[in-house]
């Protein structure tokens, strides 16, 4: 169970990717429904620690809080400081006692240059990317993801990806319906499609169309029924091909593969809450048999609809 979360800090640390974790993991919201951490903020010699834009923290914790942490996380630095060799020691531990062990964008190089990243698939910025792949030629780095979990081990790309990545990590520990309330309060989507490549500079079109927020509202609505993109571009008054490529462009995925994830979404909500059995839960969804909602949580979630309703049920069995 995700409990106890030390955050280290890191000379040169960035704000805005040191935030991100304490937004998510350091923010009581039990009065939402939601999960409280014992939450942790620890650096290797501790007092005032630099930040990436100019300013100090005073940092008043240790690491020894990170002897029996349920998640390390590692915000983004600049990349080209030296790792202490305690905040190294630390993470091989963690590592070896089965802990996660998290970095957001940079904090990558921090992990890799720990030997944790050896022999596992990792992300970081699409800007250093290449060179976490030459620097550590053991790390599969794969620079077209949002994040990446690799054996308890998740690696997220930059800035706000980093939110995408404890997201994640609280959905698998905690269920769909806390890591929910998370991104409820923090007025984020609970989670984002698409990977980093939406993200790299390409030139900006002469004309840019409507956004797809009303088709995706109306296919989140109507989930049950079976959508098609025939039917889609119909409302988005395009033709198919027109919409599978402009969605495509817009969100990162295709329209097949945002729904089936919405699908799982609220299946996962419908199992947590109610006691539905599993074919009234996947014709609620949209899969329209068990069958077909067991095949995508097996190759999505790595598990069955029944193993997720014992796991997080919100209610006694």
């Amino acid at each position: 169970m995700l409990k106890k979360i030390v955050l280290i800090t890191l000379p040169n640390v960035a704000p805005f990717e040191f935030g991100v974790v304490c937004e998510v993991f350091g923010v009581d919201r039990t009065d939402m429904g939601g999960p409280a951490f014992d939450f942790h903020i620890v650096t290797a010699e501790p007092g005032p620690v630099t930040t990436s834009l100019g300013f100090d923290m005073v940092i008043t914790e240790g690491l020894a809080a990170a002897a029996d942490a349920d998640l390390i996380a590692v915000p983004a630095h600049i990349i080209d400081d030296p790792v202490h060799p305690e905040v190294v020691r630390v993470l091989r531990e963690a590592e070896a006692r089965g802990a996660w062990i998290l970095s957001v964008c940079s904090g990558a190089f921090t992990l890799a240059a720990s030997g944790i990243l050896d022999g596992r698939r990792a992300t970081t910025h699409w800007m250093h990317a290449e060179r976490l792949a030459n620097d550590y030629p053991l790390t599969v780095v794969d620079p077209d993801v949002l994040f990446v979990e690799d054996r308890r081990v998740i690696s997220s790309a930059g800035t706000a990806a980093g939110i995408d990545a404890c997201l994640h990590l609280v959905r698998t520990e905690l269920g769909a319906a806390a890591a929910n309330v998370i991104a409820r309060r923090m007025v984020i989507p609970p989670q984002r499609s698409g990977g980093q490549a939406q993200y790299i500079a390409a030139p900006v079109p002469v004309e840019v169309g409507d956004s797809f927020a009303a088709v995706t509202a109306w296919m989140v609505d109507n989930l049950g029924h079976e959508l098609s993109v025939d039917q889609l571009a119909r409302r988005a008054l395009m033709s198919p091909r027109t919409f599978a490529r402009r969605f495509r462009a817009d969100l990162g995925t295709t329209p097949a593969a945002w729904l089936t994830r919405q699908r799982l979404l609220r299946a996962q909500v419908l199992l947590e809450e109610g006691g539905l059995a599993l074919d009234r839960v996947a014709a609620e969804a949209g899969f329209g048999s068990a069958a077909v909602m067991r095949h995508h949580f097996a190759k999505v979630l790595g598990t069955t609809p029944a193993a997720y309703r014992r796991t997080f049920s919100l209610t006694p069995a």
